[in-house]
């Protein structure tokens, strides 16, 4: 990695019952407010599969924004989208806030992996930054930079 270059990571859990609880309580209303139409056609079948997948994507988005280290006003949830491809893989798109966000930390790619096992699901947002952002010292292997 070359040394004008980080990783951030972001990291987490959902239950599907959460997410489960929000659509019967509040229905479309809740799948719009949080899910674009891709995620939410993404997910389809059954409460159970759907309601796991969904939570998957809702963890992507609380992992981005730890990636992303919003101050203040944070982005539409719509603007953090999770797109499946036709060979099942999953990536990140971001738009509107997210990405100006993304710009501003100099984040070059975001990558995200989604499970979901037993009533819980969980995501990892991997992102690399161009130019080191933060005034917090760099950990190495050497130490304290």
């Amino acid at each position: 990695m070359k040394p004008d270059t980080s990783i951030r990571v972001g990291a987490d859990l959902v239950t599907a019952l959460q997410v489960a609880d929000s659509i019967a309580r509040f229905g479309d209303r809740y799948l719009r407010r949080v899910y674009t139409d891709h995620e939410i056609d993404s997910c389809s079948g059954p409460m159970p599969v759907r309601s796991a997948s969904l939570a998957a994507r809702f963890a992507a988005k609380e992992a981005t924004l730890k990636v992303l280290r919003p101050r203040g006003y944070r982005p539409d949830w719509r603007s953090i989208e999770v797109r499946r491809h036709d060979g099942g893989w999953c990536t990140m798109a971001l738009s509107g806030t997210a990405a100006e966000l993304a710009a501003q930390a100099g984040l070059a790619e975001v990558a995200v992996s989604l499970t979901h096992e037993a009533g819980i699901a969980g995501a990892v947002v991997v992102a690399l930054c161009r130019e080191q952002q933060s005034e917090e010292p760099v950990v190495t292997m050497e130490g304290v930079l």
